[in-house]
């Protein structure tokens, strides 16, 4: 059995020179390369873009949605922007950030290869199918080409809910990223690989998880074998 879903490793490292550093050690079992630009002391694009092979994806994410960067929006949009420019892999909007944001970015958009995931975390519960569902419609809506939804899960009833959405996406024809955070929600992380989830997202090591429950790529390549995926 074959999985076309996508393993994003998450990089984050205060210094550039490390996160460099580590991104190599891990490009071999990773299909993306996720750079967060708000772990860093000086975010910067283009000394990633000009070294790395795989493709990259960045990620500047704002305080108010779990993120390290506590700043003006233009500073925060700025590399995201450049990003884009440069033609990376994909960039990392929130579904939630300012309109201006969005409309920059869209026009950015319009003369890039580069794909935008619009993303929506939820850290401390798992809303109702309704409110899933109509907040991918939106992501959607607002353009993106790929939606992002991760809660946190209290129950297998959450992680059901969230997993689900694969239905949905199908249907609507949206390649949708949709797992939960939190210890029940760690069997979504490996599942939404085999239930048709665009891309899920794993540590470097099992101590630099860069959001609750996640795994490390070793460790899900590992089940991934066991599983004869």
């Amino acid at each position: 059995m074959k999985s076309h879903s996508r393993i994003c490793v998450s990089i984050g490292r205060s210094s550039i020179d490390d996160a460099l550093a580590i991104a190599d050690s891990v490009a071999a079992q990773a299909d993306v390369l996720e750079i967060r630009l708000d772990f860093l002391h000086t975010p910067a694009v283009s000394p990633f873009v000009n070294t790395l092979r795989t493709p990259l994806l960045f990620t500047n994410r704002p305080d108010w949605e779990g993120g390290e960067f506590v700043g003006k929006e233009e500073q925060r949009i700025g590399p995201l922007l450049e990003a884009v420019a440069e033609n990376c892999g994909y960039v990392d909007l929130e579904l939630l950030a300012s309109d201006d944001s969005h409309q920059r970015m869209r026009m950015a958009l319009q003369e890039s290869r580069t794909k935008l995931i619009l993303s929506w975390h939820n850290f401390k519960d798992t809303p109702t199918r309704e409110e899933l569902v109509g907040r991918m419609a939106l992501m959607q809506d607002k353009g993106a080409d790929i939606g992002k939804i991760i809660t946190t899960a209290h129950s297998h009833r959450d992680v059901l809910r969230v997993l689900q959405l694969q239905e949905v996406a199908e249907q609507l024809g949206f390649p949708l990223i949709a797992f939960c955070m939190g210890r029940p929600g760690v069997v979504s992380r490996v599942a939404t690989c085999e239930l048709g989830g665009y891309m899920t997202y794993c540590s470097v090591s099992d101590d630099e998880a860069t959001a609750p429950g996640q795994l490390s790529v070793g460790s899900l390549r590992e089940i991934h074998f066991l599983m004869g995926v």
